[in-house]
């Protein structure tokens, strides 16, 4: 039988998952799942430890939630355990602290991130450097990656996935000087002018996010910024599927993209004080979603970030920073040449190429 292992797993909202085991001719053996979660009746512990005890190493994390739910259903309905509740966790948070504790699942602190000041740049150069950098953690050429984006000219960047000329309009995009570009990861449309908006991307391992949904994992990976929200006087939390909001409606907006290899594209934008007026003339969809706001005159703004926090955007993203900087293990660093060469590169065939723009018209 193998050393002791330890494994931890925070749920977002809820209650710390630990589990210790040993594993036997790759079998799991002598499980012990802890943490300050509330488990009713005390016995069903007992039965979640058993469930996982001989299942193989190498189980995913749905079949190691499914054998804990399936035991958890037999011995309620043998008699032998009146209805079990779990509070703060459930079995999927107890499966990812067993991979964590395999090694087949890492946890934040097992990274270092690599913070890049990537400076002003096209937001079709953006959209390829979010490319570039997720494909070489991919092939092992480069860890994690934190930046915030910066650009001059005003943008609608569109979600993998949506139609072209649904969400924009042609007309006032050409009238505005917007540019439109297509990005890999889905979601939806954000309308971007320069010192308006915040945007943030990381690139993660797969593993950081092992067996959760991709709804778990949006909230998983933004539960760094409801911290760093509520130090700049916002109270915010997840709504929905990708939407940070807080009691004065939303803030952000997130996206994904999961490459082959093993990585994790995720980015977020939230508005700082947006011309809606503008935003109304150039997004589509947007003329929908907002006129059942009320949100009608030239003189409206969308500014939830402005607004709630009356710091200047450059406060609220050196906050958001400090605040990363303080949870998890992050060095500065930069582009290689051969990075900015290939992020050029791509910029010019693909994000700037109207073919892959109107992919989906």
């Amino acid at each position: 039988m193998s050393e002791r292992l330890h494994g931890e797993y925070k749920v977002p909202g809820g209650k710390l998952v630990a589990v210790d085991l040993a594993v036997a001719e790759d079998r799991l053996a002598d499980v012990r799942v802890s943490g300050d979660f509330f488990l009713d009746p005390d016995e069903a512990l007992v039965v979640i430890d058993r469930a996982l005890d001989g299942l193989p190493a190498a189980t995913a994390v749905g079949e190691l939630a499914g054998r804990i739910d399936a035991d958890l259903d037999r011995a309620t309905a043998d008699g032998a355990l009146p209805a079990v509740t779990m509070a703060g966790f459930d079995s999927r948070a107890v499966a990812i602290a067993v991979r964590r504790a395999l090694g087949h699942s890492t946890g934040w602190r097992d990274h270092t991130f690599t913070y890049l000041d990537t400076g002003v740049l096209d937001p079709a150069e953006h959209a390829a450097l979010d490319e570039v950098l997720s494909r070489e953690l991919a092939a092992g050429q480069r860890g994690p990656t934190f930046r915030f984006w910066e650009w001059t000219n005003p943008a609608v960047v569109i979600g993998s996935f949506q139609s072209l000329s649904n969400e924009v309009d042609a007309e006032g995009a050409e009238r505005f000087g917007v540019q439109v570009v297509r990005r890999v990861s889905g979601g939806g449309a954000m309308f971007m002018e320069a010192g308006n908006c915040i945007t943030f991307s990381l690139v993660v391992p797969a593993s950081l996010v092992d067996g959760m949904s991709y709804e778990s994992s949006y909230a998983f990976l933004d539960e760094w910024v409801l911290t760093a929200l509520a130090r700049v006087g916002v109270q915010a939390h997840y709504a929905g599927l990708n939407d940070i909001a807080s009691a004065a409606g939303k803030i952000a907006g997130a996206a994904q993209k999961r490459f082959v290899g093993g990585a994790v594209l995720h980015h977020v934008t939230m508005a700082y004080d947006i011309d809606a007026d503008k935003m109304l003339q150039v997004l589509r969809i947007g003329r929908e979603k907002l006129s059942d706001k009320g949100t009608k005159s030239a003189n409206k703004r969308v500014d939830p970030v402005r607004s709630q926090t009356r710091l200047p955007r450059e406060e609220v993203m050196a906050s958001f920073l400090a605040t990363f900087r303080e949870l998890y293990r992050v060095e500065d660093g930069a582009l290689t040449e051969a990075e900015v060469a290939e992020m050029n590169r791509l910029a010019e065939t693909k994000f700037h190429n109207p073919e892959w723009t109107a992919r989906v018209p």
